[in-house]
């Protein structure tokens, strides 16, 4: 008789990594159920926004201008695109954003700095910010030692400029000046005239201002109230010899 070998049976793995994959993909599946019940549920959506530290931007102007609404998806917020927004805001200087689970988010803010103080041609009162804007205020926001711009345009290049300049000089500098007024010339466009409280004119310009203004504050220091020229070259002469110069021209 012949020895007939029966075929070994081997076991059906196929079907072992077919039910895995049946278990991975059932899985995924429930993962992707859970997140969207998650981004439907009042938990993913933003519930408070705070905006912290401004004075001269409305809440309702900051919340318009960020996009940030009540309600939105809390994770789509994007950090940056909010803070790049917010700058485009001639009042806003710096913005920080953080958000806070489940649902707040927090915009810190810092503006520019109010450097002049300006009256609309209604009488208003307005602060002239470091960045040219101008901007309401109460009475709770003046800040006495601020010179008052008169005489300017809003169109004036040089208003701007002198804004800028002017946040640029410690206030113990400007403290005395209380009002500055344009008076271009072709030589110096920029030329402008200040009043300061302690009775001195003083003819300078914006480009020059800056570098100038310590030798203005050496002058007032030191001498009796006159006229001081800050360009070229730097003169003073007090009001009374000013007038007996005028007095024997006249003569």
């Amino acid at each position: 008789m012949s020895n007939t070998r029966l075929p070994v049976l081997q076991e059906d793995k196929p079907k072992k990594k077919r039910s895995r994959k049946v278990t991975v993909i059932l899985l995924l599946l429930f993962i992707a159920l859970l997140g969207v019940i998650f981004f439907r549920s009042p938990a993913s959506r933003i519930t408070e926004i705070d905006f912290r530290g401004s004075k001269y931007s409305t809440p309702e102007e900051l919340l318009r201008q960020s996009g940030l609404k009540k309600g939105g998806q809390f994770f789509a917020v994007s950090k940056g695109d909010v803070e790049k927004s917010l700058l485009e805001l001639n009042t806003v200087q710096q913005a920080t954003v953080d958000k806070h689970f489940p649902g707040v988010v927090t915009v810190q803010i810092k503006e520019f700095p109010a450097v002049a103080y300006e009256i609309d041609p209604s009488g208003s009162l307005k602060a002239i910010l470091s960045s040219g804007a101008t901007v309401s205020i109460d009475e709770s926001g003046i800040a006495v030692e601020k010179p008052i711009l008169t005489g300017w345009k809003a169109s004036d290049p040089y208003k701007a400029r002198l804004c800028g300049v002017l946040a640029e000089i410690p206030n113990a500098l400007t403290s005395d000046i209380s009002e500055i007024v344009p008076s271009p010339t072709l030589s110096f466009p920029d030329r402008i005239k200040l009043y300061t409280r302690s009775h001195f004119e003083v003819t300078t310009a914006v480009s020059l201002l800056k570098d100038k203004v310590e030798y203005l504050n050496q002058v007032i220091e030191t001498k009796e109230p006159g006229m001081i020229t800050m360009l070229e070259a730097d003169s003073y002469v007090p009001f009374a010899g000013s007038s007996e110069v005028q007095e024997n021209a006249e003569e």
